[in-house]
């Protein structure tokens, strides 16, 4: 067997790091990555539209206890890209950002940045996105991927793109956070020059100065954000975020508890959609209420916040 390009730092070899690069030419194409943890409540939204995205999706499972690889496989099946999908299971506990995830050696397996690397060698396409088991695609966010995903190959460009947090307080009631610009970049060539390294409070990938930033556009993405789940489990210590370097994290949390405290209207740029009866606000959003709101849609961004381009 060659000799991994990065190998564990427990001995498992089925859990070293191989790019597959190192096999010949990358197909064209995007392939989406899940990194998921109990997503089976998210995947029916999450799953479908980012089929007709992207031309493969590979979702790692780390120990869920929910079933969300029985549905993330049920999904495939049902939408007809099962072939297009690859299942894969990473049966460690990951550390949390924060604390945590500062204190473990990077190629260790229980390390963020192993995990992402680990994730991605599963990739066989140029280009690779990273994405969210909460993350759904807009009508236009699945036009604009399709679209992209064929006209970036060979331009070595990164991808951001802005996501709009979605918090859910029943089937038909949500708040969605308008008030802050939420963007990062989530799409990078496949290569040596863009893998994962340890950064403070969570892994980050790299890539080359000379590379172009493309910024989408708003209104491709919400981000479910359910008020009977804890969204911050992920955190070493939740609510304890440094604005200076998480400052997304930290309007994550404030808007978290103002509306648990019943003061969300007290939060500039929360807005409070309710959905039509019999339409799951989650579809309402996504479906109806982006694509016919007014643009720009996030008009207050604070002179403190850095913006990941």
């Amino acid at each position: 067997m060659a000799r991994p390009d990065i190998p564990c730092l427990e001995g498992y070899p089925e859990y070293d790091v191989r790019w597959a690069w190192h096999d010949g030419p990358l197909t064209p194409g995007l392939t989406c990555v899940f990194r998921v943890k109990n997503e089976a409540r998210n995947l029916p939204w999450v799953l479908p539209p980012m089929f007709e995205a992207v031309q493969h999706v590979v979702l790692v499972d780390n120990e869920s206890d929910d079933g969300t690889a029985e549905v993330a496989r049920e999904v495939a099946a049902s939408v007809g890209a099962s072939d297009r999908f690859t299942l894969a299971t990473y049966p460690f506990r990951v550390s949390r950002a924060g604390t945590e995830h500062l204190t473990t050696p990077p190629k260790s397996v229980h390390s963020l940045t192993h995990f992402y690397n680990w994730s991605f060698a599963h990739v066989r396409t140029t280009y690779s996105m990273k994405w969210d088991g909460d993350m759904v695609l807009t009508r236009e966010g699945v036009a604009y991927l399709a679209d992209l995903s064929w006209q970036l190959e060979d331009s070595g460009a990164v991808v951001a793109i802005p996501r709009h947090p979605l918090s859910i307080v029943s089937d038909s009631e949500a708040w969605l956070d308008l008030g802050y610009k939420f963007l990062e970049p989530w799409v990078y060539p496949m290569g040596p020059e863009f893998t994962f390294v340890k950064a403070f409070e969570w892994e980050v990938r790299e890539f080359p100065d000379s590379s172009e930033r493309i910024v989408a556009p708003e209104g491709l993405c919400v981000e479910l954000k359910w008020l009977d789940a804890d969204e911050f489990a992920h955190w070493s210590t939740a609510g304890d975020f440094d604005r200076a370097r998480a400052p997304r994290k930290a309007r994550e949390w404030d808007v978290y508890t103002a509306i648990a405290a019943g003061r969300a209207e007290e939060v500039p740029g929360l807005v409070r959609i309710e959905a039509p009866s019999g339409v799951h606000v989650i579809d309402h959003v996504a479906n109806s209420w982006l694509p016919r709101a007014e643009r720009p849609l996030v008009r207050r961004l604070p002179s403190w916040a850095p913006v990941d381009v």
